[in-house]
C-alpha cells in the first residue's frame, strides 16, 4: 500500500497536468490565430477543444475507476494527453491543431477529478478539506507560473515551443505506474445498480446546486478569464504574448494565499456562504476588468477575482467529496468535472460569439453579472454538506 506522503507529489503533478492544457495555450492563442489565419472567433474553439471531451468522458473515466480501480484508468488518461499533446505541438494546420486538443482532452478528463478522488481515497474530515486547499493552492502557483512560461516561450521560440511541455504527461504515466496499486475494488453489484445509485446521489438537491455552480463559475473562469482577457489585452493594450501572460498570472497570487488557508477560513464560514462570498467577489473583479482601459483597474480586477477563485474551486470540490459514498465517490466526483468541462466548452464558445459581435468590454460585464446569478443561486441553495471529523464546516 502506498504511503500518503509519497503519494501527495503524485497527486501534484496529476493536478499540474489536468490544468496544463489551456494554461500554457492561453497567451499564445492571438499568435496561434494569426500563424494559421484564423479570425478572433477560433479563440473559443481552441480552448473548447479540449475542454468538451470532459463533458461525456469524465463521468465514464468516474465509473472506470471506482469498478476498476485508480491505477488502471489513471495512468491511460495520462498517457492519453502527452501524446495527443506532443501531436497538438506538431499540428501542420488549425483543423488537425484542433483534433489534437480534442484528443488531449480525452486524457485530461480524467485528471482533475481523479486527484481530488486520490485525496478523497487517503484523507478524511479536516485533513481532507486541507489536502483539497493545498492542492488548489498548488494548481494557483501553476496557473501563476505557466501563463507566463507560455508566453516566453512563444516570444522567445514560437507557440509550438510553447506547447512542448504537454509531453510531460507521459513522463506522469509512467511514475503514476510504478507507485500506485494494481487494485480493482470489489464490484459487488452491476453496472446497471451502480448508476442507478450515483444518480440517486446527483438528484440531491444540495449535489444539483454544487453540479450547477460548477457549470456557471466555470464559464466565467475559462469564458471571460481565460478567452477573452487576452483578446481584451491585445485589442485595448497591444501588449503581446508576454505580458498578457502575466496579467493571467495575477489570479494566481491571491488565489494561492486563500486556497492555502481555506482550512481556516472554513472554520469560520460555512460552505454556503463562503459561495457566495466567492460569487460576488468574481462580480467586482469582472466589473472593474470591464470599468474602463485604465490598466490599473484591470491588474486590481485580475487580483480580486483571484481571491474568490482561491477558495470556490476547492470548496466546490470538497462539496462533491463530502456529498459522495466512498463506492460512488470517483463517480460523483467526475460528474462534478463533466459539469466543469462543460462550463469551459459552453464559455469560451459562448465569450468567442458575444466579443466577436460586440466588444470584450461586453463580454466581461457580461461575466460580472453571471457572478450575480451564481450568488443568487447559492445563496437560496439547500444546507451543504458539513466536514465529517471534529471540526463543523
Amino acid at each position: 500500500m502506498v504511503h500518503r506522503r509519497s503519494l501527495l507529489p503524485l497527486i501534484l503533478a496529476v493536478t499540474a497536468t489536468g490544468i496544463m492544457g489551456n494554461t500554457l495555450l492561453a497567451p499564445a492563442v492571438p499568435d496561434i490565430l494569426d500563424d494559421f489565419g484564423v479570425s478572433n472567433s477560433g479563440a473559443g474553439l481552441l480552448i473548447a477543444a479540449t475542454s468538451f471531451p470532459g463533458i461525456f468522458m469524465a463521468p465514464i473515466i468516474g465509473v472506470l475507476s471506482d469498478r476498476l480501480g485508480r491505477r488502471r484508468v489513471l495512468v491511460p488518461c495520462l498517457a492519453t494527453f502527452g501524446t495527443f499533446g506532443t501531436m497538438a505541438a506538431l499540428a501542420p494546420t488549425f483543423p488537425l491543431l484542433l483534433v489534437a486538443r480534442f484528443g488531449m482532452g480525452i486524457g485530461a478528463a480524467g485528471l482533475i477529478n481523479l486527484a481530488i478522488v486520490l485525496i478523497g481515497d487517503h484523507w478524511s474530515g479536516e485533513d481532507r478539506t486541507r489536502l483539497i486547499g493545498r492542492n488548489a493552492a498548488f494548481l494557483t502557483v501553476c496557473l501563476a507560473l505557466m501563463p507566463p512560461i507560455g508566453g516566453v516561450l512563444t516570444d522567445v521560440g514560437s507557440w509550438r515551443l510553447a506547447l512542448a511541455p504537454y509531453s510531460l504527461g507521459i513522463v506522469t504515466a509512467v511514475v503514476a505506474h510504478r507507485m500506485l496499486p494494481a487494485d480493482r475494488p470489489d464490484a459487488t453489484v452491476s453496472v446497471r445498480t451502480q448508476l442507478a445509485g450515483i444518480g440517486e446521489v446527483i438528484r440531491r438537491p444540495a449535489v444539483l446546486i454544487v453540479m450547477i455552480g460548477a457549470v456557471i463559475s466555470f464559464m466565467m473562469i475559462f469564458g471571460v478569464f481565460l478567452s477573452t482577457l487576452p483578446i481584451h489585452l491585445e485589442n485595448e493594450f497591444g501588449y503581446g504574448a508576454s505580458i498578457r501572460g502575466l496579467f493571467l498570472a495575477l489570479p494566481a497570487v491571491p488565489s494561492t494565499i486563500v486556497a492555502f488557508n481555506l482550512q481556516r477560513i472554513r472554520e469560520r464560514i460555512d460552505a454556503r456562504h463562503l459561495l457566495v462570498i466567492c460569487s460576488l467577489t468574481f462580480t467586482v473583479g469582472f466589473a472593474l476588468i470591464g470599468a474602463t482601459s485604465a490598466v490599473g483597474l484591470v491588474v486590481l480586477g485580475c487580483l480580486v477575482y483571484g481571491m474568490g477563485e482561491g477558495a470556490m474551486i476547492p470548496t466546490m470540490q470538497d462539496q462533491a467529496v463530502e456529498l459522495s459514498p466512498p463506492e460512488h465517490r470517483g463517480a460523483v466526483v467526475a460528474v462534478y468535472v463533466g459539469a466543469a468541462r462543460l462550463g469551459q466548452t459552453v464559455g469560451p464558445l459562448g465569450a468567442a460569439a458575444l466579443f466577436g459581435a460586440t466588444s470584450t468590454f461586453l463580454t466581461v460585464d457580461v461575466g460580472a453579472a453571471m457572478a450575480v446569478g451564481l450568488a443568487a443561486l447559492f445563496a437560496f441553495a439547500p444546507r451543504m454538506a458539513r466536514r465529517s471529523g471534529p471540526a463543523s464546516a
